[in-house]
């Protein structure tokens, strides 16, 4: 009992470099792309939400509100759940024509102008032909 053992002294006297941050992998997000539709029970959700604060205005909590929410949604019939569904189809309709104008927008160009592309392109295939009459002409001169 006299002396520690080497290894708690080490370990008592050390501390671990702190570890590099990690990079992520993910791409980031684009703030300016659509945010989904909410389904038929987050439709009927914010409903009841505002039912359910109106009955019970001291209630804090909002794992109760989501209880109570969830409880209600899953004794109503789909008769009852319909308005919520049709709701929902309404939103994703939106999103999806939201979308579509989202995916048709411009792809970020090289910072150049469409004109300088094109010249750059007439360039690139003049000279491709610039080359090809000449051994055309080298060709000619070899039958001569």
């Amino acid at each position: 009992m006299g002396r520690p053992k080497k290894a708690e002294s080490q370990a008592a006297g050390k501390r671990k470099a702190a570890a590099p941050k990690k990079i992520s992998k993910k791409a980031k997000k684009d703030p300016n792309k659509p945010k989904r539709p909410p389904s038929a029970f987050f439709v009927f959700m914010d409903e009841f939400r505002k039912e359910f604060n109106e009955k019970n205005p001291k209630n804090k909590s909002v794992a109760a509100v989501s209880k109570a929410g969830g409880d209600r949604w899953k004794s109503m019939s789909d008769a009852d759940k319909a308005p919520y569904v049709a709701k929902a189809e309404k939103h994703k309709e939106e999103y999806n024509k939201k979308m579509d104008a989202y995916n048709k927008k411009p792809e970020k160009s090289s910072g150049r102008s469409k004109d300088e592309d094109e010249e750059e392109e007439e360039q690139a295939e003049g000279s491709k032909s610039e080359v090809e009459d000449e051994e055309d002409d080298e060709d000619d001169e070899d039958d001569d």
